[in-house]
């Protein structure tokens, strides 16, 4: 019996080994085939730079021109062209103050710490940012330590203007990455984070089990970086789409990331205060009524149809409609009486309906409307509250 049991042991244990290895050979084919483009960029870019620097200007040996065509596209995705510029002109400059430095006083030890203080200084003297002083410095660097002073001063700098403004156009216009598909694949991830979230957050509260919900808290907070990675890819495909005419056609279903991106961002937060309310009130071992749970659940299964809906790149109809059913549920709450943390759960459950709206496209002032009408709070009794006048301003009636 017990060689049985090691046997079904091992088994088990070869079978997760095996299931890890197809996933990650699966991770791995993804990751190239989401690398393809960037790679088909870098080659072409690399290439152009080349042949431009050498065989149009007569560069006799233009290796900058490749290396800063690559460091351009390798370096600037996801990221503002400002920021793309400030690349450009930082390669440029570094390449430029180390030619010069080389020149006058040779190289050495303290040459190259020379090179890169003047380096910085300068690019930082331009009001260039992060990666502008980076490539400076690295790229003077390069030129003390790799290469020697050769031709005229100040070519290999032009050099690297070469490369840089190759790699701009080959980014930009000549096979710029679609920016439908970049975008769709950083929202993915996000979309399903918060919807996975939510759902557990309701389940927590359904068996009323902290441990769900602290879990469910620590995930979202570690959603983060999946939202600031959309928001980057957001913002990096609306200026590839102004300034790739190839990708104007791609302008309609990208209003739809862009207009919601930041209140979905508005939403993950809230549905934070949200969670860390839910488990206050299982600590103070208050009611939480069940509509709350199915309210929290339905609003994780309208995140998950916007994913789909955007993803379709069609309007968002049947995922608001899933939202406005959590405000009606959630709502309900007040017919069985909520306390003090169940009337917060309550106000971020509409706060949240609200962000899903205007995410979906809703006019701002027009998504609290829909949601006050699907509370139906108003002219409602509440049998589990004390008798109140409402105050002016006053979303939800006040929590005793």
């Amino acid at each position: 019996m017990t060689g049985v049991a090691d046997h079904g042991r091992v088994a088990r244990a070869l079978a997760r080994v095996s299931s890890r290895s197809l996933s990650g050979a699966g991770d791995g084919v993804r990751r190239v085939r989401h690398g393809l483009g960037l790679a088909v960029q870098a080659g072409l870019a690399a290439g152009l730079a080349w042949w431009l620097a050498h065989d149009v200007f007569g560069r006799p040996s233009p290796f900058f021109a490749p290396i800063a065509a690559v460091i351009t596209l390798a370096s600037s995705l996801g990221q503002r062209a400002r920021r793309t510029a400030e690349l450009v002109v930082g390669v440029a400059i570094g390449i430029g103050i180390g030619d010069a430095i080389i020149l006058l006083i040779g190289s050495g030890p303290w040459q190259i710490g020379l090179i890169v203080l003047l380096a910085v200084m300068v690019a930082t003297g331009v009001g260039g940012g992060t990666p502008l002083v980076v490539q400076s410095a690295s790229s003077a660097v390069l030129v003390a330590t790799l290469t020697t002073s050769t031709g005229l001063p100040w070519t290999r700098f032009f050099d690297a203007l070469v490369g840089g403004g190759v790699g701009l156009v080959v980014m930009t216009v000549l096979l710029p990455l679609n920016p439908l598909v970049v975008v769709r694949r950083a929202a993915d991830p996000a979309l399903r984070a918060l919807a996975d979230g939510l759902h557990q957050v309701g389940i927590g509260m359904a068996e009323r089990d902290r441990t769900t919900i602290d879990d469910a808290l620590t995930r979202l907070r570690g959603a983060e970086a999946t939202f600031a990675a959309f928001s980057s890819a957001v913002t990096a495909a609306r200026e590839n789409v102004a300034f790739a005419p190839a990708r104007w056609h791609n302008r309609g279903a990208l209003a739809l990331y862009v207009d919601g991106a930041s209140h979905i961002t508005y939403a993950l937060r809230n549905t934070r205060v949200m969670s860390r309310r839910a488990d206050t009130a299982l600590g103070d071992d208050e009611v939480i009524p069940e509509v709350l749970a199915v309210s929290v659940g339905l609003l994780g299964d309208a995140v998950d149809l916007l994913r789909q809906e955007w993803a379709k790149g069609v309007e968002p109809v049947v995922a608001r409609e899933r939202a406005l059913l959590a405000a009606a549920e959630c709502g309900k709450a007040y017919e069985e009486g909520v306390g003090f943390s169940g009337g917060v759960i309550v106000a971020q459950i509409r706060t949240t309906a609200t962000d899903i709206l205007r995410a979906s496209g809703i006019d701002h002032a027009e998504a609290p409307r829909l949601v006050r009408r699907a509370v139906g709070w108003q002219g409602r009794s509440h049998p589990g509250r004390r008798k109140h006048t409402p105050r002016p301003g006053l979303s939800h009636p006040p929590t005793t």
